[in-house]
């Protein structure tokens, strides 16, 4: 889950069982259906000519039902294009603000997956070592050992470690909105449950891998999750619209477009805007624009951010046969593929909070896109339109 807890028990940017990542609450929220709201068009990047992507995000607002959509395009020579389509606030019918702020949840692991991967670079990290050497006596449940699970396969969720998605997801609205979770907390709720299988021998897409991936950032470096994040990356590169909410802060600072949620196909929008995001963490707590996550998958991609061999690994994937809804998705160290009906593959990894859907993806030649909708899909068409969506601003 992505803000529920970064996705839900899935990764990237589709669908989990829908669709890789699909949403933590969706997979726990199965109910909750998008009711129909407004729809204004804005097309901030062609002037007043209407594109295909243009269009495709006036459909995911008009015959899916999502509030808003926004869609953020960088070039090969780093040419940005921002699009919108809705409202940003269904009460006061506002604008949807250009390149807005949204909580990119699950997208949140490739950046904790860089951090531990710069880590390895500087030989402070194994990343074939278990995690017990760093954790040690942590990782204990039934059929969990901390000895025998690696580094390597908390980032490739391959580790059989279950995820706690549905017990930070449930009873979403009256419970856990504005709970705060101890990053401890979340890991007990995971530990509670059998594991999955032996780690190395299948793949799983479990939010609980990424907060032991948090832990171990924390005890090698000394100092907070969030604060490596920004000083390694967002920093790094000139982020200047991507951050890490503070313990306790439910806002997004900069101009945003509200986040909604429905509980069920009657009824009504709930704004969801303002929630603590710390169920989600290390595994999905960062905050950004679309233009922003386009930056940091461009400089990832261009070996910005890690060196050489660092970066191969990343990009060494497994079969991740859960994470698309065609069953052909391949999942590295915290990057994942996306196919593209133009040919090809690029590179990806979205989210899912309450409130928004986040898909992006980054191509071999440096085109960049980033689609976000102001809620959860519901159904399998809606989170395949959104992909599509995706899929035609790198393609058309």
């Amino acid at each position: 889950m992505s803000q529920l807890v970064s996705h839900p028990r899935t990764p990237q940017s589709r669908t989990r069982r829908h669709s890789a990542l699909v949403a933590s609450a969706l997979a726990v929220l199965t109910g909750l259906v998008v009711a129909g709201a407004p729809s204004a068009n804005a097309d901030h990047g062609t002037a007043k000519t209407r594109t295909a992507v243009q269009k495709g995000l006036d459909g995911l607002v008009r015959d899916d039902g999502f509030p808003a959509a926004l869609a953020s395009l960088r070039d090969s020579n780093g040419h940005t294009r921002n699009y919108t389509a809705g409202v940003g606030d269904l009460k006061t019918g506002s604008k949807v603000p250009v390149d807005g702020q949204v909580r990119i949840a699950s997208a949140s692991k490739m950046y904790t997956a860089t951090v531990v991967l710069q880590l390895v670079g500087e030989g402070r990290i194994g990343l074939d070592a278990p995690i017990e050497k760093f954790l040690p006596g942590l990782v204990r449940g039934d059929g969990i050992d901390g000895r025998k699970i690696t580094v390597r396969q908390l980032l490739q969720h391959t580790s059989g470690l279950p995820d706690y998605d549905e017990e930070v997801a449930q009873d979403y609205l009256t419970k856990q909105q504005h709970r705060y979770f101890e990053p401890r907390e979340v890991l007990d709720l995971a530990l509670a449950k059998k594991s999955l299988f032996a780690p190395g021998t299948g793949w799983s897409y479990s939010n609980t891998n990424y907060v032991l991936a948090g832990l171990l950032v924390q005890k090698v470096t000394g100092r907070p999750i969030g604060e490596e994040i920004t000083s390694r990356i967002i920093k790094r590169i000139g982020l200047r619209h991507t951050y890490w909410p503070g313990v306790g802060d439910q806002t997004i600072k900069g101009p945003h477009p509200h986040g909604y949620f429905a509980t069920g196909p009657d009824a009504p929008w709930t704004d969801v805007t303002e929630n603590d995001p710390s169920a989600g963490w290390a595994a999905g707590q960062l905050i950004g624009t679309p233009s922003d996550l386009n930056r940091f998958l461009t400089a990832l991609l261009d070996g910005k951010l890690l060196k050489p061999q660092q970066l191969k690994e990343m990009k060494t994937t497994v079969e991740a046969p859960d994470l698309d809804t065609v069953g052909d998705g391949r999942y590295g160290l915290g990057l994942a593929t996306f196919k593209l009906s133009c040919g090809g593959f690029a590179w990806t990894h979205g989210g899912n909070a309450p409130g928004y859907t986040t898909r992006n993806a980054v191509t071999a030649d440096g085109r960049a896109a980033t689609v976000v909708v102001t809620a959860l899909p519901t159904t399998l068409p809606a989170a395949q339109h959104v992909e599509a969506a995706l899929d035609t601003a790198l393609c058309e």
